[in-house]
């Protein structure tokens, strides 16, 4: 462990080294309170412009987990079909009108560098796919297991769940984590494989 980190070591495991994408979870429930304070903590991590493009819907209703199961991937229909929670994370295309009220001390910002909607879609997929990253390590933070999936039919689910102003970037089980959750550690490419110094 390096000395070089002010975080505490505890907290370094929890959010990273001994944190894993979670494939069997236990029955216990995730609550609504647990959600609003993982959100409440990750929407001040950074992004361009401040927007915050991240759309959370939340599969709570036993209907609803069935229409979402039938798009998942094989693999993923069963531990899908099992976690106390699945979040759905998607990216907002029309962010650019709460612009203003975000970033005030450029306002114009919607309409300057927003006013197309292909350039919008490049800019809410990467910044949502930013603050899926942070929604992650906020659940790990709360003391969950989150087990984010890319295996799943995304036109189906943006026509399931979401309009035409949204899509589909990720799906998350949440929840403490069951038996044999974890999959094996796979490697990690050191620092020297992909830091350079210029």
């Amino acid at each position: 462990m390096s000395d070089a980190l002010v975080l505490d070591a505890a907290a370094q495991d929890l959010l990273f080294r001994e944190a894993r994408t979670a494939n069997t979870f236990t029955d216990e429930p995730v609550t609504d309170e647990q959600i609003q304070a993982i959100y409440d903590l990750v929407k001040y991590a950074p992004t361009a412009f401040n927007q915050q493009p991240l759309r959370v819907v939340l599969v709570r209703s036993a209907e609803a987990r069935e229409r979402l199961v039938a798009h998942m991937s094989d693999g993923n229909k069963a531990k899908t079909a099992s976690a106390p929670l699945v979040a759905i994370l998607a990216a907002d295309h029309e962010f650019h009108e709460e612009l203003p009220a975000q970033f005030p001390a450029f306002p114009q910002a919607k309409d300057v560098f927003f006013a197309e909607r292909p350039v919008r879609e490049r800019s809410s997929n990467f910044n949502a796919t930013l603050q899926a990253g942070y929604f992650v390590l906020g659940v790990r933070a709360a003391g969950l297991a989150a087990g984010p999936m890319t295996g799943f039919d995304a036109a189906g689910i943006n026509k399931e769940f979401l309009d035409a102003d949204h899509s589909v970037l990720a799906v998350v089980n949440i929840g403490k984590p069951g038996a044999d959750a974890w999959y094996p550690r796979n490697p990690r490419l050191s620092f020297d494989e992909v830091v350079t110094t210029v």
